[in-house]
């Protein structure tokens, strides 16, 4: 889903730097309540854990490009279900910047769009499912409805911000929005597959239920709040 390079250009791309900052901040934020209720422990090994599947969302799995951005599955639902909120967030923006130092440092001018586009979703998919899974479901419990829910969330978020970007920097021409429409269209697949993909992970974490304990793993996976 990242922002191809000439899409947001000159004066316009310090729209992205404070989108970027205004999202770090509340990652931060996020970061320290986590913290405060699980230890820096949990946040470390569970950024550490969703960087390195992030990156092999981005490099690994398969990805095509689709009208003005490039259709990946990227799990977001899955890691935040996994590691919670702030670790999903700091794993999605390392991972991310690993790519782009690493593989493709042509996307690095547009790192703070593409955080933003990732993140924004994020924080919205937390608030989400505060409100539709209940205080006594365990995320191991989910229902596929519920899972296709955060899902949508999620992906709604990327494919609006993807949308935002590109009318922001080209304008409301035909090209554009055809383009933007083959985006949108292409990701209904990825709303499709995702909640699958979350409950396989799901139904694996039951067989971890021993580690249920371990400070990397978000508390509610196994047990109500």
């Amino acid at each position: 889903m990242h922002i191809e390079p000439g899409v947001v250009e000159g004066s316009k791309i310090v729209l992205s730097y404070l989108t970027a900052g205004g999202v770090g901040a509340y990652a931060l934020t996020s970061a320290w309540k986590h913290v405060k209720e699980r230890g820096s422990a949990s946040l470390v090994f569970g950024a550490v854990a969703s960087t390195a599947m992030v990156f092999v969302f981005f490099q690994v799995f398969p990805h095509f490009p689709v009208g003005v951005s490039e259709v990946h599955l990227i799990l977001g639902s899955t890691l935040f279900l996994l590691f919670g909120a702030a670790p999903a967030a700091f794993g999605l923006a390392l991972g991310l910047l690993i790519q782009g130092v690493l593989v493709a440092p042509f996307d690095l001018p547009q790192f703070g769009m593409n955080v933003t586009t990732l993140l924004v979703p994020l924080f919205a998919l937390q608030y989400v499912a505060s409100r539709t899974i209940a205080p006594k479901t365990a995320y191991v419990d989910l229902k596929y409805r519920q899972a296709l829910g955060l899902s949508a969330t999620y992906q709604a978020g990327i494919v609006s911000w993807v949308s935002f970007w590109a009318l922001y920097g080209e304008g409301f021409s035909a090209e554009t929005v055809a383009s933007l429409a083959a985006f949108g269209i292409a990701y209904m697949s990825v709303i499709i597959l995702e909640p699958l993909a979350d409950l396989a992970v799901l139904a694996g974490a039951k067989a971890l239920h021993r580690f249920r304990d371990g400070a990397w793993l978000e508390p509610r996976l196994f047990a109500p709040a």
